[in-house]
């Protein structure tokens, strides 16, 4: 059930940390860590810690495998703020797996588990040993047997008396395993008596076992063998992520053996890999998956070899690679988590709520990381957890659902006091009041209930939509809501406006470089409302400040928006609209503006002349499409003694060519070019190249002083070569083709 906070809690639809100040359940800052307790340790007293944060406060509990402590009725038991202090621990009775237990109104938590283990090393049994009898150059194993612990032990070994310990070398090995002394290959130095001492690495207790006489038997000595491997590591080596993976081996044999290690699958034993000086151990610090193989030790001397292997496997504990987080949801709706961990082998899922088992059921759906809850109650507000666990750990992840349960409220979210809308236009009026669950909306104008219609519809959030708006449509409007909770409403104005409608239009125009223009822009608007004229050309806004020397806003009123423009140029030429915006509706207008210039000096032209043998007639190209229209004409330069015809008269901006008739024979001849248009003419172009008719051979000819000239002219073409420029453009013409014709 929840508490009269949890139903004043805010709606939001995604998941919302906790800060501080909020109201929300435990939240670990600290969980407890396993411990080994030395059983000899003069503190008599093992602290488990626990820190937690909530709002309100949560009270601490703990659990031992699984069961509550009764704390208060069992002394044994103390609290030290949220740490459990066990007093003199006692072995059986306080071994095990504890868990510590947060709680608030909210709901209930549990620590991951700590484990508590006691440390201890006993003495050794037995007081003496037999003697060891064997013949020199014999391999031997001196058993260490150590006495019951609980803790890691590490071993080594007294030769005859203290402080002189057993030197490891090739010949000499000491497994950290077993504790057991082997020799590879017994020397007449090695006679004497040996003791093994072990020492536990948690407690730093000390035990020494009885001593171990060795001789040497007199019944000869031991000949060449081949290595025996004594000491070997398992066929599976499970080895966890990150730790220091040990392997040993060790062989008898005379000679002595040499150990080297290699890798069974040809790869190359990992860098990191340390081999001792013994070459018996091979330690692979931070083991990664990719160490992980089959690895093998070879023992040879002079007599043979012997290989030992086994397989490292990799395996790692959980670990998160995606949480849970809190999440505030309405009732009835849908929740879902989801959490994953990486691991070896690969995790299995399991959830709790309040610190107990969560089965599915109806509405309650688990599948492997995932949880699902449909149609969302008060009951099911709570703290869940997440466990993922292999068979080498177990973690947990936190969070808190909040189910909001609230009549609707508009406290936060009032109806827009005042809306505007134009004629003709589309209103939608919002109504968004905090409601849990969802509810039902209803809309009034005035005192009368709105009835949906063509024109008004609820929309599904609660939100009134009008279109085809009216002056009839303005007035107050109610937006009510009903949960089972509650109802509550909110009120706002519609007022409508008249449109803005553009009375005077901007209109393309055909203008001069130089001149100046106005572009006009006069609208009829509700005078009650705000109106901003603004001006693009060719797409972008136009910067009054920045272009002021061809741009300015005049008009003088507030309908009016008319641009005027200054000293037209080339670049102005081009789109402008006029952009209209009130708070209630935005229109523009367009208009083109073309600018005219005189077209500019035609260039050269060249005339390309073969040797002809009868009168020339040249023609002229012109660039069709000229927006400047480009009529134009052969012009003789002045003091011509001949006068010329052309055909057509005046060459259009779409006349390829142009035909100059009356040329005689023997006349030396050059042509400029002049360009004109409907703005003015432009400079004629220099003279072309001259050039010199000839008498047609093969032709009657006058007799008397005119011999040697035709007497009958006959025609031809050829076309100029020459370059004109119009305005901006340019036409490049080039020599085409001749054509001939008879007398």
């Amino acid at each position: 059930i929840l508490l009269p906070w949890q139903v004043l809690c805010d709606l939001s639809p995604f998941p919302v940390p906790a800060d501080d100040n909020s109201l929300h359940g435990p939240v670990f800052l600290q969980e407890p860590d396993s411990v080994i307790f030395p059983l000899d340790s003069e503190e008599k007293k093992v602290k488990l810690s626990c820190e937690v944060k909530g709002n309100p406060p949560p009270t601490i509990g703990w659990k031992l495998n699984g069961s509550s402590i009764d704390v208060g009725m069992d002394f044994h038991y103390s609290l030290l703020g949220g740490a459990l202090l066990i007093n003199n621990p006692n072995k059986s009775q306080d071994a095990g797996t504890y868990q510590c237990v947060a709680t608030n109104p909210f709901g209930t938590i549990v620590s991951r588990e700590a484990k508590l283990q006691f440390a201890y090393l006993e003495n050794f049994k037995t007081r003496t040993r037999s003697t060891v009898s064997v013949r020199q150059g014999q391999g031997m194993v001196l058993l260490c047997g150590p006495p019951p612990h609980s803790g890691e032990l590490t071993y080594a070994w007294i030769f005859n008396e203290y402080p002189t310990f057993v030197h490891q070398d090739n010949r000499r090995f000491v497994s950290q395993e077993t504790g057991n002394l082997y020799i590879a290959k017994v020397e007449t130095s090695d006679v004497g008596n040996y003791t093994c001492v072990v020492t536990n690495t948690v407690t730093n207790s000390k035990v020494l076992g009885p001593p171990t006489p060795l001789v040497l038997r007199n019944d000869g000595v031991m000949g060449e063998y081949e290595p025996k491997i004594e000491v070997q590591f398992p066929e599976t080596v499970p080895s966890a992520k990150g730790t220091t993976v040990k392997l040993e081996c060790f062989a008898l044999g005379n000679p002595v053996p040499t150990i080297s290690w290699r890798r069974a699958d040809g790869k190359q034993l990992p860098r990191k890999a340390r081999r001792h000086r013994s070459s018996g151990l091979l330690e692979i610090p931070n083991f990664q998956q990719e160490d992980a193989g089959l690895y093998e030790c070879v023992a040879e001397n002079v007599r043979g070899r012997n290989v030992a292997r086994g397989q490292l496997t990799f395996y790692a504990q959980p670990s998160w690679t995606q949480q849970i987080r809190d999440v505030r949801a309405a009732i009835e709706e849908r929740v879902s988590w989801e959490c994953r961990a990486s691991g070896r082998p690969k995790p299995s899922y399991r959830w709790l709520k309040d610190g107990e088992p969560l089965l599915p059921q109806g509405r309650v759906q688990l599948e492997q990381g995932s949880l699902t809850i449909a149609n969302v109650s008060l009951s099911d507000a709570g703290m869940y957890q997440c466990v993922a666990e292999n068979r080498h750990g177990v973690i947990f992840a936190n969070a808190e659902l909040s189910v909001i349960a609230i009549g609707p409220d508009f406290s936060k979210t009032l109806l827009k006091k005042l809306t505007l809308v134009k004629v003709g236009g589309e209103v939608i009026i919002e109504c968004k009041p905090k409601a849990s669950p969802r509810p039902t909306y209803s809309w009034k104008k005035g005192k009368d209930i709105l009835r949906e219609n063509e024109r008004i519809t609820v929309l599904d959030d609660g939100s009134l939509r009008i279109v085809n708006v009216t002056k009839a449509d303005a007035g107050s409007y109610t937006c009510v809501a009903t949960n089972h909770f509650g109802t509550a409403s909110s009120t706002g104005s519609l007022v409508v406006k008249d449109p803005t409608r553009v009375m005077v239009s901007p209109f393309s125009m055909d203008v001069t470089v130089g001149e100046s223009i106005v572009l006009p822009c006069q609208v009829s608007h509700d005078h009650s409302l705000d109106i901003m004229f603004t001006w693009s050309f060719n797409g972008h806004l136009i910067d009054f400040e920045k272009d002021g020397d061809h741009f300015e806003r005049v008009g003088g009123q507030d309908s009016a928006g008319d641009l005027m423009i200054r000293s037209i140029q080339l670049k102005h030429a081009g789109k402008y609209v006029c952009m209209v915006q009130t708070s209630v509706d935005k229109l523009s207008a367009a208009a083109d503006l073309i600018v005219r210039v005189p077209p500019s000096p035609a260039r050269q032209a060249e005339l390309e002349l073969p040797q002809l043998l009868c009168p020339l007639h040249p023609q002229e190209c012109w660039n069709p499409g000229n927006s400047s229209g480009c009529p134009g004409w052969l012009q003789p330069l002045p003091g011509d003694s001949e006068t010329l015809a052309q055909i057509p008269e005046v060459i259009d901006g779409r006349t390829f060519t142009a035909t100059v008739v009356g040329l005689n024979p023997w006349v030396e001849y050059e042509f400029r070019v002049v360009a004109a248009n409907l703005i003015g003419i432009g400079e004629p172009s220099r003279p072309s190249e001259k050039r010199r008719t000839e008498e047609a051979r093969n032709h009657l000819t006058a007799p008397g002083p005119s011999r040697g000239r035709p007497a009958v002219s006959c025609c031809c073409t050829a076309l100029l070569h020459l370059h004109v420029g119009f305005g901006f453009q340019s036409c490049h013409i080039h020599l085409l083709h001749f054509s001939f014709c008879s007398p």
